[in-house]
């Protein structure tokens, strides 16, 4: 990557002679590193499909934004994270959610809105949080998520700790004014920030191209003297990884911020209340899923060479299958939050009535 680039630059995997496998950051990974990313990617994959399962069953409210599609990008990118490197998304969580660490327990169950939820049950599928894990969520807002993750950054620095913070948004949140401002205060205070944009090309519901000028979204970063980058193949967790560990050296080394553009696709609607066949044909979408599906690409170059086998790849299929079953009974049997939780986690003086110092009333019955 390089500084305040002049001309519109052209990504390494252009190059003929670019092999993922051959990165550094990949050629180190051992046989049962790349096994754990393989397994850990069909998990994402088996819980949405369980999710979704549950919502068409009238257990899941709201709104449920799938993940089917991109796992190579959320397993890739929080394989490289350090110990001082954080994490803050959008509402389509659930993958970021389950690489960091987090349980399937305690993500369906907050699906179902219940108690035993990892928000209580009053966030829900979009409002996934564990700061433990350093992940601060899901949020529902468009583009909401992008000040916080550029003040966790700015945490960072201040602090003088070596870590960064990846701000993840989709294609549809680049638009919003606050994701400029914050690209804005990352440049003028060299912040160590990752602004990556999982492009699935649609946004809600409107192609790239209908709604974004420019040659590409993470060019946009030249506008304020910004590295930036693209990996075209967002599909194969290997290429992830190695563009988002040089965006993090360059963070950790030079407190530097980066834009960096995943191309990747999503299998189902924006959220599964919303219909995806009025602005894609379906046959676009059984091409990708043929030739880019990200477990079968990664799954194909470990059974080549021997990495996996068959009677592997069944028995990581099946535990994860099993997994996700489990998290559905459990969020069936878990009691849902009592009306006295309300006034909960809303405000700290409340939850710690011995140190309240403010008068008044906080809420109003």
């Amino acid at each position: 990557m390089t500084k305040k680039p002049t001309a519109a630059k052209k990504s390494e995997v252009a190059n003929p002679g670019y092999d993922a496998r051959q990165a550094p950051i990949n050629v180190k990974l051992g046989q049962d590193e790349k096994i754990a990313l393989y397994r850990d990617m069909v998990r994402i994959r088996r819980f949405e499909e369980r999710c979704l399962r549950s919502y068409q069953q009238g257990k899941i409210g709201g709104f449920l934004h799938l993940y089917i599609g991109q796992e190579s990008i959320a397993i890739g990118c929080v394989s490289v994270m350090g110990k001082n490197d954080h994490i803050i998304t959008a509402y389509r969580d659930h993958g970021h959610a389950l690489a960091v660490g987090m349980g399937m327990n305690e993500m369906m169950a907050e699906n179902y809105g219940k108690y035993t939820g990892c928000s209580k049950g009053k966030g829900g599928s979009m409002h996934y949080f564990d700061p433990t894990r350093n992940f601060w969520g899901g949020h529902g807002i468009v583009g909401g998520q992008i000040p916080l993750g550029t003040g966790l950054a700015y945490a960072l620095k201040y602090k003088g700790l070596k870590g960064a913070c990846m701000a993840f948004m989709g294609d549809g949140a680049v638009n919003q004014g606050a994701v400029h401002e914050s690209y804005n205060l990352a440049a003028l205070w060299s912040l160590p920030v990752i602004f990556i944009i999982e492009n699935n090309g649609y946004s809600m519901g409107t192609s790239q191209e209908r709604s974004s000028a420019g040659p590409s979204l993470a060019q946009r970063a030249e506008g304020y003297g910004m590295n930036w980058d693209i990996v075209e193949n967002g599909h194969d967790v290997l290429e992830v990884r190695d563009k988002v560990s040089q965006a993090l050296k360059l963070a950790h080394e030079k407190s530097l911020p980066s834009v960096l553009e995943i191309r990747t696709y999503r299998y189902r609607g924006h959220s599964v209340a919303d219909p995806d066949t009025t602005y894609r044909d379906k046959k676009e979408i059984e091409d990708y899923k043929s030739t880019k599906d990200p477990l079968m690409v990664f799954q194909n170059s470990l059974l080549a060479e021997k990495t996996l086998t068959d009677e592997l790849v069944a028995k990581i299929d099946e535990s994860a299958r099993a997994e996700a079953e489990t998290s559905a009974q459990f969020a069936e049997a878990s009691p849902y939050p009592t009306v006295e939780d309300i006034k909960k986690d809303v405000y700290w003086e409340i939850d710690n009535p011995a140190d309240r110092k403010s008068e008044g009333a906080l809420f109003f019955d």
